[in-house]
């Protein structure tokens, strides 16, 4: 014979968070996520949500949904971008947009790792580049959103320097490399912006933002 079916509102075996047993002496205090209907011990997202940024946003470690709106503590800055009428290796059909972004050094707020510590702001401007097609654009697009947002870069340590208390991408990538590919950060690379995509969908940001913001 078939094995019986659990109840359909049995929570899950254990929380995530603390991985321990969602038993049912404790369902009063298990709550189910709407969007992905993973269960939580309810005083777990609170202490989850006041070790993080408080943004008002919660991103769960399993399933990497977003609740709310995620910020970073990007620091100040001014992101700016034009069209140049010369094409990208691999897009000979298209112009190209440049992107430049400038952050100055300054002093690291109460969001930082340090707070009232400088930081430093290595290689600024910083000139990146997309093609300037239509999901080039629609990439374009979603990083003013994500710029607005504060999540372009951050402040911590350089994976390359070692330099702490620096400004670093924040896990979206961009191309910095114009005509070439010498260094892995130009074209022609044809996923790239399917990979920036699904980075900045990681973030929160999906194409339903160019049209909310």
């Amino acid at each position: 014979t078939a094995a019986a079916r659990p109840p359909r509102n049995k929570p899950a075996k254990d929380c995530t968070i603390c991985m321990e047993a969602l038993s049912v002496s404790r369902a009063e205090s298990v709550g189910r996520l709407t969007q992905c209907g993973h269960q939580y011990h309810l005083q777990c997202l609170v202490a989850m949500y006041n070790n993080g940024n408080k943004d008002g946003s919660l991103q769960f470690p399993t399933c990497k949904t977003i609740y709310g709106v995620k910020t970073g503590n990007q620091p100040p800055g001014k992101m700016e971008y034009h069209v140049i009428p010369h094409s990208l290796p691999g897009h000979p059909d298209c112009k190209t947009i440049r992107i430049i972004y400038n952050i100055p050094p300054g002093i690291q707020g109460p969001e930082h790792p340090n707070p009232g510590k400088p930081f430093t702001a290595r290689g600024f401007p910083r000139h990146c580049y997309l093609p300037d097609s239509e999901k080039g654009r629609l990439v374009l697009r979603l990083l003013l959103v994500a710029w607005d947002r504060r999540l372009i870069f951050s402040v911590g340590t350089s994976s390359t320097t070692g330099e702490s208390d620096t400004v670093i991408w924040n896990e979206v990538h961009h191309k910095t490399e114009f005509g070439s590919n010498l260094t892995g950060h130009g074209y022609p690379d044809p996923g790239h912006l399917d990979n920036v995509l699904e980075e900045l969908r990681a973030q929160g940001i999906a194409e339903e933002e160019c049209l909310r913001d």
